[in-house]
């Protein structure tokens, strides 16, 4: 047994993620293993995941973790570092802006072999699932996900059973002994990939929901579109109506209806190529197929895209540059959490950064690199 005296440090810290200050050497499924078996007991009574813990209460861990010595298995009540010393230390986020309260944590997905390319029916049985989920970033509240394009965000229409990002989660979580399912704070479209957060905890889902409802958490996604813009840098502020069909749904751009809901977003060019220009975008809403429509809206529709785009330039694409998917992809996440400023990156996949290597870039003189912050 080993037994913990909360000091003022770790005061008014939740319970899973005291064990994590206090134990950094240890994995998070123990910790949740620990919990889920009632092995963890805070003043005599069985501990549970998001209890906030008070100065004073005294933690007893009925489980000999493998960081910790013999002497401290012995069950003394020994001081604890500071959550300073305790908590692992997390990398600058380069070129991301930084307050001068907060603190920065970065996080940058992982390549894997399988993701983002078309497979056989044979080949996603063998591959995908939750052994084969890109977790940009592991907490005890949330988990980050690096979503291949192809795979639908959460059960529908059309997806067959068990094959969505959410229910590789579930089973995830199974296997890592949580006792809430995972689940998606936001959604992006079966085509697009990148990062989407799955809270952990039912409290975290709803702060995440808040949070995305404020506009507080800032989404950025890099989409090659048809033609040259002509402004590096601008906004689309248009309405978006939501259509339903047999073929499936569908947002109309600046519809006067009272079912239309304000959509903007934000974008600059990153580089200009012959015929195309690769572009940043910053969504200041987040509706269903925004970013596909407002482009479509102003004549330069998404490569790949089905069902704004060009549908005979997405043929030729096909063929030349061996596009076999919406060029769309969620790259950065930033918010602030717990009183860090979080930010994390992910850079386009393999099958798309082959696609811009084999376009020819025209002169250009890049825009400011960052966009303006949210205002908090």
């Amino acid at each position: 047994m080993i037994t913990r005296t909360i000091d003022r440090n770790f005061a008014n810290m939740r319970l899973d993620r005291f064990l994590r200050k206090a134990f950094p050497e240890e994995s998070l499924s123990v910790f949740f293993a620990v919990i889920r078996k009632k092995k963890v007991r805070v003043n005599g009574v069985v501990g549970k995941a998001n209890q906030m813990l008070v100065e004073g209460d005294v933690v007893n861990i009925y489980e000999n973790f493998k960081s910790v010595s013999e002497d401290d298995k012995k069950g003394e009540s020994l001081p604890l570092a500071s959550a300073a010393e305790a908590a692992p230390a997390t990398p600058s986020s380069g070129d991301t802006p930084q307050r001068p309260d907060a603190k920065s944590a970065t996080g940058f997905a992982k390549n894997k072999s399988t993701w983002g390319r078309h497979l056989t029916g044979a080949e996603k049985q063998a591959h995908w699932g939750a052994h084969e989920l890109d977790l940009v970033v592991q907490t005890e509240d949330y988990v980050i996900v690096n979503k291949p394009s192809g795979l639908a965000s959460q059960p529908g229409s059309g997806t067959r059973p068990g094959e969505s990002l959410v229910e590789y989660l579930w089973e995830w979580g199974r296997n890592e002994g949580l006792d809430f399912k995972p689940t998606i704070a936001h959604r992006l479209d079966q085509e697009t990939s990148g990062l989407i957060i799955a809270a952990l905890h039912g409290d975290t889902l709803r702060d995440f929901t808040r949070m995305i409802r404020e506009h507080v958490v800032d989404k950025f996604y890099f989409a090659l579109v048809k033609g040259n813009l002509k402004k590096d840098r601008g906004t689309i502020s248009e309405s978006l109506l939501r259509t339903d069909s047999a073929k499936g749904s569908k947002m109309l751009v600046g519809q006067d209806d009272e079912n239309a809901q304000k959509a903007i977003t934000h974008y600059r060019v990153k580089q200009h190529y012959e015929g195309y220009d690769l572009v940043k975008i910053k969504l200041e809403t987040g509706r269903m197929h925004q970013i596909r429509a407002h482009f479509a809206s102003i004549g330069h529709p998404l490569l790949g895209d089905t069902r704004y785009g060009d549908f005979a330039l997405n043929r030729e694409v096909k063929k030349l540059f061996g596009l076999n998917r919406l060029f769309l992809h969620s790259c950065r996440l930033e918010f602030d959490w717990q009183g860090e400023h979080k930010v994390f990156d992910c850079p386009l996949p393999k099958e798309l950064r082959d696609v811009i290597k084999q376009l020819k870039p025209m002169r250009f003189e890049r825009p400011e690199n960052n966009f303006q912050r949210s205002r908090r």
